[in-house]
């Protein structure tokens, strides 16, 4: 399954001693995470955990996705729930990166559930999988535009779902695309996955160790931010790289996590989250360094791999930092990508 044989964990060393060390929200797509220690979590992911994005709208009047990878500007905007809100506010770098306006220095406060009544609809396309959303209005669209110096809209996925196009859990490669295997995965079968405005699965899972192989390829005493990553659950007390043959965990001795897929990065690894900008020197090209070696995934053979997707196995749940994490299932090789090419 997922591309390899399921094995069980018995058949192998088991981990132990695995914990969560760092959880991460990401309210709004493309914004500076927000760092929590706990999250409540269902099949479609973190509770909140990017219902919003932003899109710019260019001169024709068509819009363009706001990802890190073409917008690292937005990583000077930071977010954080305050109880049914999540509160934005701009901290401009040294260097800044458009002249400064009034609203850079107030916080803007958007309802984690707004009521879409009478707000535009608006059509989204994200890795070829698509949802209808709605523009947020003017409140929030000209503070996001003074901020980042273009004009921007805040959209809201509301009850949209973006289809899961590839590497659902139980899904098997040989009979196609979303055909699940109901006897893997009881009470799932009933209920198509879905995504919000992640890129390909509701979580993302890497690891300490991973991450400290990076920093050394880093000169002196250079530590890679795990923040460039972007992960939703960070984990300690493993081997490096590891975790490439993981395909279900155990959090907390009842939380199962199905992991499907490698993730493979792109240029906004190399952005330096203090600056808006891509980073200087050796930290500014680690997605080349990475290439060296970590191109391991034959469906995706030019991005190199950090991470793996997962979706939650519970219906309602609860994650917390410093829960254990147990390797209850392996793969005997790596996950192939094969998410449908989009344009």
């Amino acid at each position: 399954m997922f591309g390899a044989q399921m094995l069980q964990a018995e058949e192998f060393r088991i981990l132990d001693n695995m914990r969560i060390t760092q959880l991460y929200l990401y309210p709004i797509k493309a914004l500076r995470p927000a760092s929590i220690t706990s999250a409540q979590i269902d099949q479609q992911g973190f509770k909140n955990d990017r219902r919003f994005m932003l899109v710019k709208v260019e001169s024709d009047g068509s819009f363009k996705n706001v990802q890190t990878i073409y917008f690292p500007e937005c990583t000077r905007l930071f977010q954080e729930i305050d109880g049914d809100e999540v509160v934005v506010t701009y901290h401009a770098p040294m260097v800044p990166l458009i002249p400064e306006t009034a609203e850079q220095n107030t916080a803007l406060r958007i309802p984690l559930r707004p009521d879409t009544t009478g707000l535009d609809p608006i059509g989204i396309e994200l890795m070829g999988s698509k949802a209808t959303a709605y523009r947020m209005g003017h409140e929030y669209n000209s503070w996001f535009s003074s901020c980042l110096g273009y004009e921007t809209n805040l959209v809201y996925l509301g009850d949209g779902k973006r289809p899961v196009l590839a590497h659902a859990p139980g899904e098997s490669q040989a009979e196609g695309w979303l055909s699940t295997i109901s006897s893997y995965v009881t009470g799932r079968a009933d209920e198509p996955d879905w995504i919000s405005f992640n890129e390909a699965a509701p979580l993302l899972v890497v690891s300490e160790a991973s991450l400290g192989d990076v920093s050394a390829r880093l000169p002196g005493d250079q530590e890679m931010d795990m923040k460039r990553f972007r992960p939703n659950i960070v984990v300690d007390g493993t081997d490096k790289w590891d975790e490439d043959f993981w395909g279900e965990l155990l959090v907390g001795g009842k939380h199962r996590l199905a992991l499907t897929a490698n993730c493979g990065r792109c240029m906004s690894i190399n952005i330096d989250y203090e600056t808006g900008r891509q980073a200087d020197g050796e930290a500014g090209a680690m997605l080349k360094k990475l290439m060296a070696d970590r191109r391991v995934d034959t469906g995706s053979k030019w991005s190199p791999v950090f991470g793996r997707y997962a979706f939650p196995l519970a219906r309602h749940s609860e994650v917390s930092v410093g829960d254990d994490v147990a390797v209850t299932k392996r793969i005997d090789q790596r996950d192939v990508w094969r998410w449908p090419k989009y344009k």
